[in-house]
């Protein structure tokens, strides 16, 4: 399986929006922490990203930000406290017109139900990424087709916004191993594959001692080993997949809870049924229906 291509499948489960931002506030801007993941893309002007806990990072045209677990965090023309930003107005508001001082553009994956994948939430919670546009020049392309996209309501343009979403995150995934090393937890053979077992076949009946046999290491040791580089237990993260591909197949498909449950490793629909309302707060049949009733993209507003 392709990892990076079903988190991708995951966080799609919510809902896309993307906006362009010119900012001219000195004070800069403060954005919340969100169910879901994000990023932004400077285009002009330089800018510093503000965390709660880090040391401000400068970002320059071309840079890009991702928030992984939708992290609260802000951009600031100078080094300041993430609580002197004034918090950003959410919603599709349409760019100031006029000079700014940086401008940027915006685009996240909200999830009403449930969090981003635990593989986004293992990654640090701000990631800056400086894309080698030589070596990669799509990269450049995608944001010009995004900035063209956003705050657009013309036909095709939900599913344009989307599409275009996922390749930008892609991107950015790619180019932040490559500096950073693999994905969590796969750099390990034990730990690897173990996760390649439960990413195939989410169906089987595992436990600690099956996957730890997968792994060829005592339970105890796969375990420490396991939650170290995951950053989570082998069973929580099981849940945890199978759950997200449950979500996957309640929007993506017709079939019956009955069949989702048996795929994603649950005997019974009710014990689906039951870890699904712990995980997303809601049964799997109201999901479904409000995943179907769901707006693919955020529809702009329209400027007075």
């Amino acid at each position: 399986m392709d990892l990076m291509s079903e988190v991708i499948r995951m966080v799609r489960v919510g809902r896309v929006s993307s906006r362009l931002i010119r900012h001219s506030d000195p004070r800069g801007v403060r954005f919340p922490a969100f169910a879901g993941s994000g990023f932004h893309i400077v285009l002009a002007g330089t800018c510093w990203l503000i965390t709660e806990d880090q040391r401000p990072v400068p970002l320059r045209p071309g840079d890009i930000v991702l928030a992984s677990a939708g992290a609260q965090h802000g951009l600031a023309r100078t080094p300041r406290a993430l609580a002197d930003l004034p918090p950003s107005a959410m919603g599709p508001i349409p760019p100031a017109p006029g000079p700014c001082d940086f401008e940027f553009l915006c685009g996240a994956y909200w999830l009403e139900h449930g969090r981003a994948p635990q593989y986004l939430r293992a990654l640090p919670a701000l990631i800056a990424v400086s894309p080698d546009y030589d070596r990669y020049p799509g990269m450049r392309t995608l944001a010009e087709l995004l900035k063209a996209e956003a705050g657009q309501a013309r036909p095709g343009s939900a599913a344009t916004l989307r599409s275009l979403l996922d390749l930008i995150l892609v991107q950015v995934l790619r180019q932040w191993h490559e500096q950073h090393g693999t994905m969590p937890g796969t750099d390990d053979p034990a730990v690897a594959a173990a996760l390649r077992q439960i990413h195939d076949h989410p169906h089987r009946q595992w436990t600690v001692g099956r996957l730890s046999d997968v792994a060829g290491l005592p339970r105890t040791a796969f375990t420490r080993r396991f939650t170290t580089l995951v950053g989570q237990p082998p069973m929580s993260y099981l849940i945890n997949w199978r759950l997200g591909r449950g979500a996957l197949l309640l929007r993506e498909t017709d079939a019956s809870l009955a069949t989702i449950a048996r795929q994603v490793g649950y005997s019974t629909e009710f014990a689906f049924s039951s870890a699904f309302r712990r995980e997303y707060g809601v049964a799997p049949s109201q999901f479904r229906r409000a995943s179907s009733a769901m707006p693919m993209a955020e529809v702009p507003a329209t400027p007075e």
